[in-house]
């Protein structure tokens, strides 16, 4: 009997922003698969990049799937048709298409979808790289989905979450959305702190389903696969769903902000992380948005904090000297602005005490004394007590030393909420007999 193969499959760019999802062509591929009792080895993968690259679709996701069978030849054809009907190329998708046969995943693969987390990597160099590694791949277009498909099969899990995505029936692409808001609070707080970002409370507003025309109904982030189905039960629409699939994600790691930036790497689009030291007093303009410097290793960044991050408070209240680690995204330079970082998190490590000079006050009356002119000294005007100079006053900050992030709605695919920091998800084991996969029968 011939022997099975390990098969690793990568693919991305499948969709536009007028229709269809990587995700959900993952779903029918699997869907496929299953039907023809394949062996999973693992949860499909849903692998997210750096979020600042200008081209990407919504998440910037890719998906890779890793499975043993004795027919790869045949898988592939299958796999490849699939692509081709599913992907929306006539709206600008351009597929890219990854086969690597191998149980083991080489370091040049990791080191790719390293950079892929926080460099904008050029589709020429994903062409590079599958020559060079001898790889099987197919693409159509510009064949920028290459750089997602190679980094999806490269990816190494040093923490994770599942993501449980929910699709529609085709009939229902591109309508409304209509999902029981009091159904998604329940659930958050019957499954908190096994799920997170599905409901911001401060601003009543629901996170778990998309606004495109996608086939996505809803998709529930969390550490477990028992959370998660559970979250499903818990929900309340009159929409009859496709299925669902769980997807073993990055979401939720900070992956693209583990970089250290500096003045060599910091490449418009690049993601990360710098400390320094607040260089200015931070300006507020129009519309809320707060922008200040920091020096770091001699060099000086401008940083941009927006106001519906819900932080911008936070960056009006610094004040030079303090030292700070922040994250971000780097915007290219225009001609009204040079590059900036676009703030996702400030860490706030030492504050500076805020000291000013104030007029002394009258140890006997209690009342600040006045000025008698110009170095001619002050005097307690009820009981004409003089002191020859002013007195030196600490003001109390309006921030402490922690990490500040975003507000929930605010959030990117890839930030690290709160109730997960600390966490590092490397234990769950990938176990067939769970309900990781569901086409309901409706």
């Amino acid at each position: 009997m011939v022997e099975k193969t390990v098969l690793n499959i990568g693919f991305d760019d499948t969709d536009s922003p007028k229709g269809m999802c990587t995700t959900f062509l993952a779903y029918k591929i699997v869907d496929l698969l299953l039907k023809h009792k394949t062996e999973f080895l693992d949860f499909p993968r849903l692998i997210r990049f750096n979020p600042n690259i200008p081209w990407k679709t919504r998440g910037n996701g890719a998906v890779s799937i890793r499975i043993k069978t004795r027919n790869p030849s045949k898988v592939k054809n299958q796999i490849k048709n699939l692509v081709l009907k599913y992907s929306d190329v006539k709206n600008g998708a351009n597929p890219g298409l990854v086969f690597f046969e191998s149980d083991t995943i080489p370091s040049e693969f990791t080191n790719f979808t390293n950079l892929a987390m926080w460099q904008l990597i050029k589709r020429n160099n994903a062409k590079r790289f599958a020559k060079k590694n001898d790889l099987e791949f197919f693409y159509r277009g510009n064949g920028q989905g290459l750089v997602g498909a190679i980094g999806a099969i490269g990816y190494d899990f040093q923490d994770h979450t599942l993501e449980l995505l929910s699709y529609r029936k085709r009939t229902k692409f591109g309508k409304e959305r209509k999902i029981s808001t009091e159904s998604v609070k329940i659930m958050q707080e019957k499954t908190y702190p096994n799920t997170f970002n599905s409901f911001d409370t401060k601003k009543e507003r629901i996170l778990i389903t998309p606004h495109g025309p996608d086939p996505v109904f809803y998709g529930v982030r969390g550490e477990n696969v028992s959370s998660l189905v559970y979250a499903t039960k818990i929900l309340k629409s009159d929409e009859k769903l496709d299925g669902y699939m769980i997807f073993k994600s990055n979401q939720g790691t900070g992956d693209h902000l583990k970089n250290e930036l500096n003045f060599e790497n910091m490449k418009p689009y690049a993601s990360g992380k710098i400390t320094g030291i607040v260089s200015n007093t931070p300006k507020i303009v129009k519309g809320g948005h707060v922008f200040f410097k920091i020096i770091s290793k001699n060099h000086e960044f401008w940083c941009a904090v927006y106001k519906p991050t819900g932080i911008s408070p936070i960056a009006s209240n610094l004040i030079r000297g303090d030292k700070i680690c922040v994250g971000g995204g780097v915007r290219k330079a225009s001609k009204k602005f040079p590059r900036i970082i676009n703030l996702e998190f400030i860490d706030i490590i030492h504050l500076k005490k805020n000291l000013s000079k104030s007029n002394p006050i009258c140890k006997k009356c209690n009342k600040k004394m006045k000025s008698k002119g110009q170095n001619q000294g002050f005097q307690c005007i009820r009981c004409g007590k003089k002191a020859s100079k002013k007195i030196t006053v600490e003001i109390s900050r309006k921030v402490k030393k922690q990490l500040y992030i975003p507000n929930m709605s605010a959030h990117r695919h890839l930030t690290r909420p709160l109730q997960r920091i600390g966490i590092s998800n490397k234990t769950s084991k990938f176990d067939k007999s769970l309900s990781w996969f569901c086409v309901y029968t409706n």
